[in-house]
């Protein structure tokens, strides 16, 4: 039976609207497929690998206390004998400079104010040698600058000009102990006590530990380092003087400070710069309690040496190290990779750790930073950021409609 026209109409708006369906479900489904994110990916990580350096073995003298330590690293690296204060003869000049130019600093090259000398000095100087300490010449109505002044106390170690600068700055000598007191507190030197000014008291003590951060004050004043640097010096009235560390020069020593009292024995502070791979490190140490300078000097020789060797420039990484790889469900891959190379100078068995960490990632363009490898060294952190080495791009709608099942639904 032919169909109605009714009916013919009925069936054309089945199948059209059939067919209008089918195309919508198909571009809905393009659509889709085409919008939704694509999976995130993990990185595969590679841990860094263990480098704590072997341990130190510094050649400590057989006799007396010694410390030594490095500018930049905290407290002391090591030490050996007893470690409780001592006297310390003219070391305790160091402390005097360092109280006077607390008071008076200098600045560069700069020489200072001028000092002019009186009957009170010379009476000083008459007074040290009674006590058989040691001198440098004054007259009265002399005039020296305050670098030159210091150059006397410190050079030839004249116990006069040490006091005749305290009292110079300070207006006298209890003036001077009193702030001097201040100062070492200040400073956390507990251990560091002065009676006088230049060591001859042997209530004038001090430990291995304080010593060694009394002589890194010591080097980070310009005036005060160039000045225990100096082995010779001519000053006017005073003459030409001679430094008493007969170490200058070699070995890399550039001070500090030489002592020498019955009481205390033959004792060196020093500083010295070392080369350790590309950097330099400087090196402050004292040897105290020698029977005289012959068994000293030779012994500060040989603990810098051995003190060099325990130092260690290590790569943490190279630029370009690998750390992670991230493989996407497309078939494309890219590395995390280090940013730029980073090294780390440490002492002796210094713990050295690191931790490589990266984000999940979808897409990316290359140099795109996804993580870091933090370094631990001893208590300090050292971050290199981890980069896309190449980029993770959209796999397109090909991909994307033929895995459907695949594609992220956030």
């Amino acid at each position: 039976m032919p169909l109605t026209r009714r009916q013919i109409f009925r069936r054309r708006r089945i199948a059209f609207f059939g067919a209008l369906a089918v195309v919508l479900t198909g571009v809905g489904y393009l659509a889709t497929t085409g919008l939704v994110p694509v999976p995130a990916e993990a990185a595969t990580l590679t841990q860094p690998a263990a480098l704590t350096q072997p341990a130190a073995q510094p050649a400590w003298p057989g006799f007396g206390a010694s410390a030594i330590g490095a500018v930049g690293f905290p407290g002391v690296l090591g030490a050996a004998g007893d470690p409780a204060s001592v006297p310390i003869a003219s070391i305790t000049k160091i402390v005097t400079a360092l109280v006077v130019l607390d008071a008076k600093p200098l600045a560069g090259d700069d020489p200072g104010p001028d000092i002019t000398f009186t009957d009170a000095d010379v009476d000083i100087y008459y007074d040290v040698i009674a006590e058989n300490g040691s001198v440098a010449p004054v007259v009265a109505g002399m005039v020296l600058s305050e670098r030159e002044a210091l150059t006397a106390m410190l050079v030839p170690s004249a116990n006069n000009y040490a006091l005749s600068l305290a009292v110079w700055a300070y207006g006298s000598l209890d003036a001077y102990l009193a702030a001097a007191d201040a100062w070492l507190a200040r400073h956390g030197l507990d251990d560091t006590s002065v009676a006088d000014t230049s060591g001859l008291s042997t209530a004038s003590r001090s430990s291995p530990a304080d010593l060694v951060e009394i002589g890194k004050l010591a080097i980070a004043d310009p005036a005060l380092a160039s000045i225990v640097a100096l082995p010779t010096a001519t000053l006017p009235i005073v003459g030409a003087v001679t430094n008493t560390n007969k170490l200058l020069g070699q070995y890399g020593v550039d001070g500090i400070k030489t002592g020498t009292t019955d009481a205390a024995g033959a004792c060196l502070l020093f500083s010295t710069d070392v080369k350790v791979g590309s950097r330099t490190v400087t090196l402050v140490g004292v040897v105290l309690g020698g029977a005289n300078h012959a068994e000293v000097n030779p012994a500060v020789a040989e603990l810098i040496t051995t003190a060099k060797a325990g130092f260690h420039e290590v790569a943490l990484t190279d630029k370009g190290a690998v750390f992670g790889t991230y493989a996407t469900a497309w078939g494309q891959s890219s590395r995390a990779v280090t940013a730029e190379a980073a090294s780390a100078l440490v002492w002796s068995d210094t713990p050295i750790t690191g931790v490589a960490t990266a984000r999940t990632l979808s897409l990316g363009s290359a140099n795109d930073n996804v993580g870091s490898v933090e370094f631990t060294v001893g208590d300090q952190t050292v971050s290199v950021p981890l980069v896309l080495d190449r980029a993770v791009e959209d796999p397109g709608p090909a991909w994307r409609f033929s895995h459907p099942g695949a594609l992220s639904a956030d």
